[in-house]
């Protein structure tokens, strides 16, 4: 084993001191058993865990820990395991999204003040791998991210069910009588049967897919489910390569390229992925100073099919996806295609291209071929101008009604989610299938945190009429498991006096998908006059996390991250106070 041991690392200003430091620090470490030998200048690693029992995609992220530690093992480092918060979607309220910044805010800090000279980072759901890479990136020590993997695919009734998407559908067949309460409750069981997260192409799926593509993940370790045995072995391999990557100063400004950037934004729309990665995607690239525009979105995937038939857009789930050959084979056909960049380094050392040189497909009915696709170029993601959304609104294409993405209907207003949830099953509701359901103030800062709240469920009297999607506009989030005509990210958003704040019942709202236009059919003097008489909501908070949170979150189009946190604060050691 090669001899890793270096007194100038930067664990070294720790455990390396002379005099009473040097002895507090090495002293309390040893009471957990440590010798004094792994105190002689190898690398330390920190293993940051966000498991927790009350993220249930993260449970188990405990034994994942155990083979990362095995790994750092045998490449001679030294890994130190810690915990961060856990922001589980299931759980928590009014929304996980409302603490990624703290997350991310707490995993810099705690890379920063420890004497850490690498770190691995264990995420599993969906706010947890962006908050991580955030923080990770704004310190800039080499850092591998570990996604705890999907579940197992669901099984009901002799089929395939999805974790999120068929929550959705059970939902819509309990209100129409096609399922009873009791059929929904076994559902349950049937649905998450495993440790992992989302199982479908939601945005758990989405940030581990979009982590590999990025190069801050190990070729192949998106896909595997979390009880499958590759899993620890992947993680294993990450505890190994991390020691290396210290070796090498390979560090996430390495990494986080504007060409690693695009390759993601290309990847998402092939693999039909969560509107939810242009909030994160935005965010990270914030903390690295690379300049990602919310119409990159738009623009780099218009040439890019989707080619993966997974919920909530598709047929499969992550299982099969694994099994098809995963990520590698997807960036392989779109490397082949001329539509990635091969070039930029990734955590393994090697570039892209190098990672994927000989990927295999198995099949052609999870993951399409790029001249077959599942679905055809131009079905990503569409980013929406208009004088309804002058700062952009996104819209999942692949999950939503073809006729519907030309639309022109009135609008029914519901100042919050729960005005609407309130009337929703009123078989007198006033819409009709033509009706354009817009929900407001569910923004960043109006909800706050951005809920995934924009898919609410069809009104019930036309679900039971046989209506399977309307148009919805709302300045909130959706789910990556959720799908419909749904146009979501509307910025400004209500809260802060975006033209949402300004919609009256009946207004007709034009939507235009191919030619990327939201707008109100009201006239400007008319929608001058009211925003002269609206009056911005009164603060709700005045002191603690949420306080900070409304009075520094950005917009959704600047990916709703705190301006304060732009850019890095880098990995000086801080002052000795012993």
């Amino acid at each position: 084993m090669t001899d890793r041991r270096n007194t100038n690392r930067r664990s070294q200003a720790w455990f390396g001191a002379q005099g009473r430091s040097g002895m507090l620090y090495r002293s309390w470490m040893r009471n957990q058993g440590f010798g004094h030998e792994v105190f002689d200048g190898r690398p330390v690693i920190g293993i940051a865990t966000s498991a927790s029992e009350l993220a249930p995609c993260n449970t188990h992220l405990t034994r994942v820990a155990e083979a990362v530690k095995r790994g750092v093992w045998q490449a001679g480092g030294l890994p130190l395991q810690f915990p961060t918060m856990a922001t589980g979607e299931t759980l928590m309220r009014p929304t996980a999204m409302l603490y990624r910044n703290l997350m991310a805010m707490e995993v810099e800090e705690l890379i920063r003040a420890n004497p850490l000279d690498g770190v691995v980072l264990l995420s599993g759901c969906d706010k947890t791998t962006p908050a991580m890479l955030m923080g990770a990136a704004s310190v800039d020590l080499p850092a591998v991210m570990v996604t705890g993997g999907p579940m197992l695919n669901g099984k009901f009734r002799g089929q395939d069910v999805g974790s999120g998407t068929h929550v959705w559908k059970f939902e819509e067949d309990l209100k129409t009588g096609r399922m009873t309460e009791e059929e929904c409750f076994f559902a349950e069981g049937c649905m998450a049967r495993s440790n992992g997260h989302c199982m479908t192409m939601g945005t758990a799926s989405t940030m581990a897919c979009v982590a590999e593509a990025l190069g801050m993940q190990l070729p192949g370790s998106a896909a595997w489910p979390a009880v499958d045995s590759r899993r620890m072995e992947t993680a294993q391999a990450a505890g190994r390569r991390v020691v290396d990557m210290v070796e090498e100063d390979l560090r996430p400004s390495r990494i986080l390229t504007r060409e690693a950037f695009e390759n993601a934004v290309r990847v998402n729309a092939a693999i039909g992925g969560s509107t939810n990665a242009v909030i994160h995607l935005t965010a990270l690239a914030g903390r690295v100073g690379v300049e990602l525009d919310l119409d990159d979105f738009d623009r780099l995937v218009r040439e890019v099919p989707t080619l993966v038939n997974l919920m909530p857009s598709g047929t499969y789930l992550m299982e099969d996806f694994c099994y098809a050959g995963g990520l590698p084979a997807v960036m392989a056909e779109l490397l082949g295609g001329g539509l990635l960049h091969g070039g930029p380094v990734t955590v393994t050392g090697r570039t892209v291209a190098e990672n994927t040189d000989g990927a295999e497909r198995f099949g052609s009915d999870v993951i399409t071929p790029l001249d077959t696709p599942f679905q055809p170029a131009g079905t990503g993601i569409a980013v929406l101008r208009g004088n309804l959304c002058p700062d952009g609104a996104v819209l999942k294409q692949s999950a939503a009604s073809p006729h519907l993405l030309t639309h022109r209907g009135p609008a029914r207003v519901f100042d919050s989610p729960e005005a609407y949830h309130a009337v929703a099953d009123d078989p007198d509701l006033d819409v009709d299938e033509n009706t354009v359901i817009v929900i407001r103030n569910a923004g960043p800062k109006g909800y706050p945190g951005m809920p995934e709240v924009s898919n609410v469920p069809l009104p019930a009297k036309l679900l039971k009429a046989g209506v399977t999607d309307m148009v919805r506009v709302c300045d909130g989030r959706m789910s990556g498991t959720g799908y419909g005509t749904v146009v979501l990210h509307v910025a400004p958003e209500a809260a802060v006096g975006g033209p949402l704040a300004l919609v009256r019942d009946g207004d007709p709202v034009v939507l235009d998908v191919p030619a990327r236009t939201l707008r109100l059919d009201v006239d400007d003097a008319e929608l001058e006059r009211r925003k002269q008489e609206w009056t911005p909501p009164a603060d709700q908070y005045t002191g603690g996390y949420t306080w900070l949170y409304t009075q520094h979150v950005e917009q959704a189009d600047r990916g709703a991250d705190f301006g304060f946190l732009r850019g890095g604060r880098g990995h000086e050691v801080p002052r000795d106070s012993h």
